[in-house]
């Protein structure tokens, strides 16, 4: 699975139009619409910015894993990894 395949299913569950995402993004709706074609590449920030959007993980996006939550973060100091 292609990661843009994602975006739109994402954006469409959080009740967003490529409008709002583009402006959290910084970007234009035609830039944003270009991301969810998988006609333009991603920028690594922007994938960072839409995962912490829709609550979920690189790897769900990039379609890497179907687990949509992303793994809680480990403790630095947490001996028992």
């Amino acid at each position: 699975m292609k990661y843009y395949s994602r975006l739109k299913t994402l954006r469409l569950e959080a009740r967003l139009s490529q409008a709002d995402v583009a402006k959290i993004l910084k970007c234009s709706q035609v830039g944003y619409g270009m991301y969810e074609l998988g006609k333009r590449k991603i920028p690594v920030e922007k994938l960072i910015q839409l995962a912490r959007l829709y609550h979920t993980s690189l790897d769900y996006i990039a379609g890497l894993t179907d687990e949509r939550e992303p793994r809680p973060k480990h403790r630095e100091d947490d001996t028992s990894l």
